[in-house]
């Protein structure tokens, strides 16, 4: 039986927003660190990363996702930081300001239910971001972690958060193509 990689996300829905975020991506590559950046139609919100599930795991969690009751709500992008640290950056990533307590209250309903079907607990703390980089090696890391400081504050915009989505990831060498599987409208 096929394994589906899979994860709950918030999409974001305002073109400027996204446009702000690919033209710091640029920014990133241009320090000449070593990363795999972010491709523009994968930009998201992670709320959950489930991992590899069979076919009936995607169902139920499928139902779990749809169960969400929750009204739309403003998720304003702002700043830059890097896991584990900006120092030692792994993962690059845009924050969230306002919208994060709404986004932290989504993650805490699917862990417990998910947690409830036998899943796995998430292995790390919650914290609303953008993935907008993964660092390969420690070329350049001065430029990238100078870079990563002065953006610390950086406005990218606001987007309505109205839907949240089960997205399957494929793997390939060119990096993940994502597929959403179902998703729930948040009330208007």
């Amino acid at each position: 039986m096929p394994l589906h990689r899979i994860f709950i996300a918030v999409d974001i829905t305002d073109r400027q927003v996204v446009a702000n975020l690919v033209k710091f991506i640029g920014d990133i590559v241009a320090t000449g660190a070593d990363v795999k950046p972010v491709e523009e139609e994968n930009l998201h919100v992670t709320i959950r990363f489930i991992g590899e599930v069979g076919e009936e795991t995607v169902s139920r969690v499928c139902e779990i996702v749809k169960s969400l009751k929750q009204q739309a709500f403003t998720v304003h992008v702002t700043g830059v930081g890097a896991f584990p640290s900006v120092e030692k950056p792994r993962v690059v990533w845009a924050g969230v300001s306002e919208g994060s307590s709404e986004l932290g209250k989504i993650h805490e309903f699917y862990e417990g239910l998910l947690r409830k079907m036998g899943l796995q607990p998430d292995r790390e703390e919650f914290i609303p971001h953008i993935t907008l980089a993964r660092v390969r090696s420690g070329r350049k890391i001065s430029e990238l972690t100078r870079l990563i400081v002065a953006a610390r504050n950086m406005d990218f915009g606001v987007f309505r958060a109205d839907k949240v989505v089960l997205k399957e990831s494929f793997l390939t060498p060119r990096g993940p193509i994502y597929r959403d599987v179902c998703e729930v409208e948040l009330e208007k």
